[in-house]
């Protein structure tokens, strides 16, 4: 579904990737774990369009899309939530949902799909007409998570969703990732939680200082002595 050859993307004069290359293939977890400023995010970013000065190859669904507009890349399907939420406080929970099918594949079928949000998240049906601002941090990760699959998407990017939530609340937002999968959507995670981000995906990157240094499936990542020395403390 998803192919990145030799990535390379810049910050101005900085260089932030490396030639990067990785595939999600469709009805997969594909989750990218690394440090801070190990070019998580900006991978993201380039795939969504929001990074222009770049080289290399992003294709999906077999169309190249590295020089798509990232407007034009939401309405082929692919979909970004990025870190820390990004609602708006002083919309309702609905408002915010119903915002997430701007788009034009998705406006046809707003109705449908916030009935779906609402049997998948009741929490979010029952908070409806609440300020998205005075939902609980985890609350608003799901509305976060829910507006983004307003858009229908085909490939869902998570950009960090468990960052600063409490460890209950983190095993939801996972079950709610693997439920999404189940559901035929492609998930692509960008995650510092590494070992519940390995457990749920089927195939992991590691990138370090832009470039992925490690990749395979997620189990065996988790049982790599490399890796785990560096994030897992053992």
């Amino acid at each position: 579904m998803l192919s990145i050859e030799n990535l390379h993307a810049y910050y101005g004069d900085i260089q932030a990737l490396w030639g990067v290359s990785l595939r999600a293939e469709p009805g997969t977890v594909v989750t990218i774990v690394g440090a801070n400023a190990a070019g998580k995010t900006t991978t993201l970013k380039c795939i969504s369009g929001l990074i222009r000065k770049k080289t290399g190859r992003i294709s999906f669904e077999g169309r190249p899309i590295e020089q798509e507009p990232a407007h034009h890349i939401v309405d082929l399907g692919i979909v970004q939530i990025p870190e820390g939420r990004q609602l708006f406080p002083f919309m309702s929970v609905q408002e915010n949902l119903e915002l997430g099918a701007y788009s034009s594949r998705a406006k046809a079928s707003k109705a449908r799909s916030l009935e779906m949000v609402y049997e998948l998240l009741p929490v979010l049906k029952a908070r409806r007409k609440q300020l998205a601002g005075s939902l609980s941090g985890g609350e608003q990760q799901m509305c976060a998570i829910a507006r983004g699959l307003m858009a229908r998407p085909k490939l869902l990017m998570l950009d960090e969703p468990s960052l600063g939530l409490a460890p209950i609340i983190v095993q939801e937002v996972f079950e709610l990732i693997k439920t999404i999968r189940q559901q035929g959507t492609t998930v692509l995670l960008v995650e510092q939680n590494v070992r519940h981000a390995l457990s749920t995906a089927d195939r992991g990157y590691v990138l370090e200082n832009g470039r992925v240094v490690l990749e395979g499936p997620g189990a065996d990542l988790l049982q790599n002595e490399r890796l785990t020395k560096a994030y897992l403390g053992v």
